[in-house]
């Protein structure tokens, strides 16, 4: 997800997204720990993917959004 897009939505959708994520890298977490997790790249990705949505929640709490 590029942070062009993550700007674009607006607060229930970001906390929607943020929500999905942090499902996605539960289901991730399961999956490698009983190694079917096929791209173990995909760990990191969502990681970061929650880091970018944090921190444009983060930036509208301080702009006062």
């Amino acid at each position: 997800m590029r942070a062009s897009e993550i700007k674009t939505l607006s607060q229930d959708e970001l906390a929607k997204k943020l929500n999905e994520k942090h499902k996605e890298l539960f289901e991730l977490r399961f999956k490698a720990s009983t190694k079917q997790l096929k791209n173990p790249r995909q760990i990191p990705q969502v990681k970061k993917d929650i880091a970018r949505l944090k921190t444009e929640e983060r930036g509208r709490v301080l702009s006062g959004k």
